[in-house]
């Protein structure tokens, strides 16, 4: 099992890095989390990111790439809902990535 430490305190991964709660969710860890990647988390991040767990709330599911890009072309508009500005953003798997820096469960169509 794998973990990480924030602000001292312990946070439980799943193997592949997601976290095993989302209640454990905060903007520190999804920093800490960013930098693991090798990112660093600018307003054009964190703007999908809260969008995503908007999504999350809403439908319960974290959404494949291109219901993502859909959603995200509905809220902020098609100049970020593209899935060129999201793959810039995330490094090309803005799915998988987004949905973990914004501490939800990997997407189930996701390999």
């Amino acid at each position: 099992m794998k973990s990480l430490l924030v602000e001292g305190k312990l946070i439980q991964l799943d193997p592949e890095g997601y976290l095993q709660s989302l209640d454990d969710w905060s903007e520190s860890i999804a920093s800490a989390l960013a930098q693991g990647e090798g990112l660093i988390l600018q307003p054009e991040h964190w703007e999908i990111l809260l969008l995503l767990r908007e999504f999350y709330q809403e439908f319960q599911l974290s959404p494949a790439t291109r219901p993502l890009v859909k959603y995200v072309a509905l809220k902020l508009g098609t100049d970020k809902g593209n899935s060129l500005h999201l793959n810039r953003l995330f490094k090309g798997t803005p799915a998988k990535l987004a949905a973990k820096l914004a501490g939800l469960p990997k997407p189930s169509n996701c390999l």
